[in-house]
């Protein structure tokens, strides 16, 4: 038997991708539809510590930098989603794709608030982002997403080089 990783292999690890992708999309838009039924009209909900959750309409990348540049973002999230989701590599085994479809959910969540929640054009609208920790910008679950999958696939490559 070769050391090359056999097809049904991909197609297995490619489904946990798609379906981690999946739950990110489907959390991400059910608590941002949350999030604008909540707190509507400037509604702060204090939690614990500095964690508050706040509405707040972001029309840039993160952390608000590239305001304006929403069709220019959209397409780099479909490129960035679809990169992750179709790399063979990646879909080598469960964690690394697992890692890859929160990064791709978190770009498909944020980019459907693009498409879908516009009135001013294509990739238009603002990203709802509604967790304020007030000494970081204020984020939602699919920047979550991006960034917990980030960290899994840097520290996944990490240990499998060691």
């Amino acid at each position: 038997m070769s050391g090359r990783p056999r097809p049904e292999r991909f197609r297995r690890h490619g489904v946990r991708a798609l379906v981690a992708a999946a739950l990110v999309v489907a959390v991400d838009q059910i608590t941002k539809q949350w999030a604008l039924a909540a707190l509507d009209g400037g509604r702060v909900i204090d939690l614990v510590w500095t964690l508050r959750l706040r509405l707040v309409f972001n029309t840039g990348a993160a952390f608000s930098s590239f305001e304006g540049l929403g069709p220019l973002l959209g397409l780099a999230a479909v490129a960035i989603a679809a990169a992750l989701l179709l790399n063979r590599r990646l879909a080598s085994d469960r964690w690394s794709a697992i890692a890859a479809g929160c990064i791709a959910g978190g770009a498909l969540g944020n980019l459907s608030d693009r498409l879908f929640r516009s009135s001013d054009g294509f990739l238009q609208g603002a990203v709802i982002d509604f967790i304020d920790v007030q000494w970081w910008p204020v984020w939602n679950v699919a920047d979550m997403g991006v960034v917990l999958g980030g960290a899994a696939l840097v520290w996944h490559a990490y240990r499998r080089a060691r």
